[in-house]
């Protein structure tokens, strides 16, 4: 009787919970048993190991092999287990020292040659393994994103190499953890929009103070093209959120990019994708749109074109920064802190309001599109900005399109400065005793405010992000205080309640 112990970590979400595989050789009729809420996938694992010992010269044990997936009540999936099973078998058998793998957590599906495959979600558990000071072996494949965790990762391509490196025969060489701190530019400058004073100045604001926008006006006068430029305003991101968004590829088995390293993401859905495509789902389930977002920036062009069961699945996202999704085969929650900026047309026809075009559509037709969009999520928005047809003079060759994104996005990081260090969240997250102490306003202000909710029959949400806005105005000014120039220009930010 003969047993070995190794570690490995399992995939909920982008949690990565640890997992001891015990490996136990017995007398009796030859047999090869996996317990532990093992999935199809990980049952099929001695099928695979199997093949890939005897492929790589090893003696398969004609023994009873038991292996245990602990801790038993938790499920286990994919072939990531295949490696340390594989390892485990050889270590009860005495091929490499025991202790060789007491501090080291093993990932890795082998090919029935004995070649290693990468596995999908490493990137979580090599930080999980970091915090624990342990290090990892994982497949060639995945190195570079167990390397931007982990401060010392094995890499190996096949089973006969990790085992030779055990017994000190070839040893692998060491990576050390990435610094990855180089940002590339965005592509897309504001200075590339000509015109348009209005719509950047909100641009800005939202970009300051993470507030959620939508830009409503007729087809062609830059709705995408300013929507598109939001990310490169906005502040890079820290190695934490850098990590935390790389983790949703990861978990989706996708390669993480290294161009624009800790530039925030800028996701941007057709209108033809389904509730599951935005807030994820699945099986799995796996993550979403809205997580694929985190960190930036989900962009929604054709608002009222999307279904409507889709855009009303994104309000508790907009509210909580996360999802939780329970399918009958398990149940995940992915971060989704993101910032929605969304564009729209007035009217189905597109030109209500439109100083060179005639609008076709009738009042009735307005108001069932605009009715696709919902009240609770219209209010979840802070800015509603209109964005009128620019001047035609303004569009001839050579005319300057004003500052640059990277003028702009000086100031916007100040901002963000100064608010993580009043209260450790942006303006738009502000809740609580924390807006009590950040939102200090006049009495002339608090009389604008409430006289603005009664006229245009704010709702108590809409109420609060009108504040926001304002200290976000006031943060941009460098006024402590918010007065009613900045409750006034929050207000004029706000054009659909006008329209109500």
């Amino acid at each position: 009787m003969s047993l070995a112990i190794l570690r490995c970590r399992a995939q909920y979400g982008t949690d990565a919970p640890p997992v001891t595989i015990e490996v136990f050789l017995s007398g009796g009729l030859p047999a090869f048993t996996i317990v532990g809420m093992a999935e199809t996938a990980v049952r099929e694992s001695k099928d695979r190991v199997r093949g890939a010992l005897i492929s790589s010269g090893f003696e398969f044990p004609q023994q009873r092999i038991t292996v245990s997936l602990a801790p038993a009540d938790m499920k286990k999936a994919g072939g990531r287990y295949d490696l340390a099973i594989a390892l485990g078998i050889l270590a009860a058998k005495k091929q490499f020292p025991r202790n060789a793998l007491d501090n080291v957590e093993v990932y890795g599906e082998l090919s029935l040659g004995g070649e290693l495959r990468s596995v999908p979600a490493i990137l979580p558990a090599a930080l999980a393994a970091q915090a624990a000071g342990r290090h990892v072996i994982v497949p060639k494949c995945n190195e570079v994103e167990a390397s931007l965790a982990c401060a010392n990762v094995y890499p190996a391509t096949s089973l006969t190499e990790i085992t030779a490196h055990l017994v000190g025969k070839e040893l692998i060489d060491v990576v050390e953890k990435t610094d990855l701190a180089k940002v590339d530019p965005a592509s897309n400058d504001l200075s590339d929009v000509r015109g348009q004073q209005h719509a950047k100045r909100a641009l800005e604001i939202a970009a300051a103070g993470g507030h959620n926008l939508l830009f409503v006006g007729p087809p062609g006068t830059g709705k995408s093209m300013l929507a598109r430029r939001l990310a490169g305003i906005l502040p890079t991101m820290t190695d934490t959120e850098a990590l935390e968004t790389a983790a949703i590829d990861s978990v989706l088995g996708m390669p993480i990019a290294m161009h624009g390293w800790r530039q925030r993401p800028f996701r941007s859905p057709h209108h033809t994708a389904s509730a599951s495509a935005l807030v994820g789902g699945g099986s799995g389930p796996r993550p979403g749109e809205i997580s694929r977002a985190h960190n930036g920036v989900l962009f929604l062009d054709e608002l009222p074109e999307f279904n409507r069961r889709a855009l009303e699945v994104l309000r508790e996202p907009l509210e909580m920064g996360r999802i939780s999704i329970s399918r009958a085969g398990g149940q995940a929650e992915y971060p989704a802190n993101f910032q929605l900026i969304a564009a729209m047309n007035p009217c189905p026809c597109g030109y209500l309001g439109d100083r060179f075009a005639d609008c076709r559509c009738s009042g009735d037709r307005v108001a069932a599109y605009r009715r696709k969009i919902s009240g609770p999520l219209l209010d979840r928005i802070d800015l509603h900005v209109e964005v009128l047809r620019p001047p035609t003079e303004l569009l001839r060759s050579g005319e300057s399109g004003g500052e640059s994104s990277k003028t702009v996005r000086k100031r916007v990081e100040k901002t963000w400065a100064l608010q993580l260090e009043r209260s450790g969240v942006n303006n738009a997250r502000l809740s609580g005793e924390d807006m009590d102490s950040a939102c200090e306003a006049t009495d002339e202000c608090w009389a604008l405010l409430e006289s603005a909710a009664e006229r245009f029959n704010l709702s108590a949400r809409a109420h609060q992000r009108v504040l926001r806005v304002a200290r976000t105005i006031a943060d941009l000014a460098g006024d402590k205080k918010i007065t009613p120039p900045h409750v006034a220009e929050a207000l004029s930010l706000r054009c659909l309640d006008r329209q109500a």
